[in-house]
């Protein structure tokens, strides 16, 4: 069975009635990177979006409940400027959706309604108020990771970002940690996903990405060395990126290109990788984007790999791949 015939014949009846409710009232629905939306604004909307506190969490879901039951519930407590709901890649929700209301009046009422309230027998749900975070943090990045190519490669995979200060890891030796600031935890979260989802690596090295606490916070601002931060001006690149020494030997094609790079000023090449398919027979389809700090456009494309046993990621494989196909595209064989 196709992939794509498989996904569609989950939760069918429920996805049927969602087309039928979004065609007999005219909500437009719109999915991307994983959540569909409504509103934000919606179509009656006059005036600047809501102020903070406005969003509310709702947590512990049935995942085949769609927003033909969940927007009208919430929206009998107050009027909805916007509803996110999470997706997976099968259509089913994964557990978990935002609810911002027109007024901070409207997320109480919501919390004080719904909070605990059974949407079916035995499946309370969880509704509480949305933390609205607006800051990342990338940890593990090799030291020759300058902030200008950080900021370079984030403008382009990513939406929103308002800043970028580089740290010394208190978590891991040698290695630098950003905090990110977004424009709203909308766009925090959408760049959340695609840096995890996309496997992301900058400059050969893996780094964890996840939402900035207060104890980590803390403990950068704690530090008698601050680091530098500006913000990010439009399409505008300061400063000049450090060179990481070139290695050698040359193992592989991703070596190849980062030395490539590295030699002709590019900057370091950042990969994003996410596995779409996956056969019974080892063979996996990758998704591929490679943005090169100084290359005018980024390089995306589809690749198929096949896992070498339990030690080798798919993800690896793909990159090595997707890098070859970059090289030949430079003019390098």
């Amino acid at each position: 069975l196709l992939p794509q015939m498989w996904t569609n014949t989950i939760n069918q009846a429920n996805k049927m009635a969602l087309l039928a409710w979004a065609k007999e009232t005219g909500v437009n629905l719109v999915q991307i990177n994983g959540q569909r939306r409504y509103g934000g604004p919606p179509p009656d909307w006059v005036g600047n979006p809501p102020p903070a506190g406005t969003e509310v969490f709702i947590g512990r879901l049935p995942q085949d409940m769609y927003e033909n039951k969940l927007i009208p519930l919430f929206q009998s407590v107050g009027k909805l400027y916007e509803f996110r709901l999470m997706m997976t890649f099968s259509g089913l929700n994964r557990g978990f959706a935002y609810a911002k209301y027109s007024t901070r009046r409207g997320a109480k009422e919501a919390i004080a309604a719904f909070n605990n309230f059974e949407v079916r027998k035995g499946c309370a749900i969880v509704v509480c108020k949305s933390t609205e975070k607006c800051e990342l943090s990338i940890d593990g990045l090799a030291t020759s990771v300058s902030q200008w190519e950080l900021e370079a490669v984030l403008r382009q995979v990513t939406e929103g970002v308002l800043s970028v200060t580089l740290h010394a890891s208190p978590c891991q030796k040698r290695s630098q940690l950003a905090v990110l600031k977004y424009s709203s935890h909308r766009a925090a979260a959408m760049a959340k996903k695609t840096l995890m989802e996309g496997n992301m690596r900058l400059g050969g090295v893996e780094m964890s990405v996840d939402w900035l606490n207060s104890d980590l916070k803390q403990k950068l601002q704690s530090c008698e060395v601050k680091p530098s931060s500006r913000k990010v001006q439009g399409s505008k690149c300061l400063g000049v990126p450090k060179q990481a020494p070139l290695s050698p030997v040359l193992h592989n094609a991703l070596d190849h290109l980062n030395a490539l790079c590295r030699r002709q000023c590019l900057g370091t090449p950042l990969f994003l990788t996410k596995c779409v398919q996956a056969n019974p027979n080892g063979w996996q389809r990758f998704w591929c984007r490679v943005v090169i700090p100084r290359f005018p456009v980024p390089f995306s494309g589809f690749t198929w790999v096949r896992q070498d046993g339990p030690g080798r990621s798919g993800h690896e494989a793909a990159k090595v791949a997707v890098a070859l196909q970059v090289l030949c595209m430079l003019g390098e064989s």
